[in-house]
């Protein structure tokens, strides 16, 4: 399948207007996070409410939201590559809003599950058809700074969930903390409907799709050709395996370990997360544009390296006594590892065909996070159980030891990104030919 090219044409925007449909997008993205990370911060107050065991916040957290995100977000994609992706964004972020704001109503684990299904659902038609859009008002060699600006979305709905959630937690319960962030996220689902304009599919590089219809299969097969696309997928699954753990859990090691309280915790996981983890966003994606000049592999060497390197600072985030030192030490691993988000999405922008766009994301998105979202903070919650009932640990230790071992896991990390490095020159001329 080829693309044909559009005969040179006017500008249908201007730069003010593709800057602010960035920025729409961006705070989508921040209600996004938000609502799907607010659960970790109000976990120790939902845990002692209910009665619930780390395995159950950490299918929560994980299972219950990431099944349904990751395998729905296909389907939805598919929409999205042949509907209007304004629309498919607009619908899903009211559902999950409304579904975050119902998760304060729940009176047991099956309905907070439930609730929490519903906001996976939702999610689920966020993010691809939101890369597809930006894909076509942005062009390739800005495509990186583009979604790595997107991205921020990540850290600083990090950074607003941990706040708002740690203090109406501490203040007012931590049902109140749901119906607060999700509540708004309904007025912005207007706001994006009557406001963003559908772009034509390949504006940002003067081409049209000639297939509008593809099968997934054509999807996998294209993309899964890839050998850099392949290690790139694996790499950034095995990243959000530990990222999403940490961030399921790393509230209530801090409430266990050193006795903070919701609000301490909010405050200082909200900054640490928000400030680093966004400035290693952005520069993620502004770096390797600029750096990809010289070589195109620094899209794979530079999130490779952040992953590698952020190894030793996690071992002493969770070993340290100190926690003015362990907070000092995470700042770094929630800098480094953030650094793969924007090339990662460009490249698989750049690989998929026009019509093949939002699916190639949703495709990465499934892997990432079947692997990650999925199985990450369950697999915290299942170790942090077993030490704690099969080897009479502490709850303290049994936590330490599971986040511990999850850490290591970014050294497959490394090796994929490193290994995908290999295979992108060629990849990326066998794209565009």
């Amino acid at each position: 399948m080829s693309d044909s090219a559009l005969p040179p044409h006017r500008p249908l925007y201007t730069a003010n207007y593709t800057n602010y449909v960035l920025g729409v997008l961006v705070v989508v993205y921040v209600f996004n996070f938000i609502d799907r990370q607010i659960l970790a911060i109000l976990a120790p107050a939902i845990k002692d409410e209910l009665g619930l065991s780390d395995t159950q916040i950490g299918a929560l957290t994980g299972m219950a939201f990431g099944i349904f995100y990751a395998t729905l977000g296909i389907p939805i994609a598919r929409l999205a590559d042949r509907h209007s992706r304004v629309t498919i964004i607009s619908i899903c972020l009211a559902i999950w809003s409304l579904m975050t704001a119902l998760s304060g109503a729940a009176a047991n684990f099956w309905q907070l599950l439930a609730a929490r299904i519903g906001v996976g659902i939702g999610e689920a038609g966020g993010s691809p058809p939101s890369h597809s859009l930006l894909a076509d008002y942005f062009a390739p060699e800005r495509r990186a700074t583009a979604l790595g600006i997107y991205a921020l979305g990540i850290p600083v709905g990090i950074l607003f969930g941990n706040l708002a959630g740690g203090w109406i937690d501490q203040f007012f319960g931590w049902r109140n903390a749901f119906f607060v962030v999700g509540i708004p996220g309904v007025l912005l689902a207007l706001l994006m409907k009557l406001t963003v304009k559908e772009p034509p599919r390949g504006y940002s590089e003067g081409r049209t799709p000639e297939v509008h219809n593809v099968p997934f299969r054509d999807v996998l097969n294209t993309m899964w050709g890839y050998k850099s696309f392949r290690h790139l997928s694996l790499g950034a699954a095995t990243q959000a395996f530990v990222g999403y753990g940490a961030i399921a859990f790393m509230p209530s090691f801090l409430v266990r370990a050193h006795d903070m309280s919701s609000g301490e915790v909010g405050t200082a996981l909200g900054l640490i997360i928000g400030i680093c983890g966004g400035v290693g966003t952005f520069l993620g994606g502004y770096l390797c544009d600029k750096l990809s000049m010289r070589d195109i592999r620094w899209y794979m060497w530079m999130p490779g390296l952040g992953f590698l390197i952020a190894v030793p600072f996690g071992v002493g985030v969770f070993t340290v006594d100190s926690v003015a030192l362990s907070l000092l030490l995470y700042t770094m691993p929630a800098f480094l590892v953030n650094l793969y988000t924007g090339p990662t999405f460009g490249i698989t922008q750049s690989l998929a065909p026009l019509a093949m766009r939002s699916a190639a994301s949703a495709l990465l998105l499934f892997i990432i996070n079947i692997i990650g979202l999925v199985f990450g903070p369950t697999t915290v919650g299942f170790i942090s159980d077993l030490l704690y009932e099969s080897w009479q640990m502490s709850d303290v230790e049994s936590l330490r030891i599971a986040l511990l071992a999850t850490n290591f896991v970014y050294l497959i990390s490394f090796t994929n990104y490193y290994l995908g490095s290999r295979h992108l020159r060629a990849d990326l001329q066998r794209a565009n030919a």
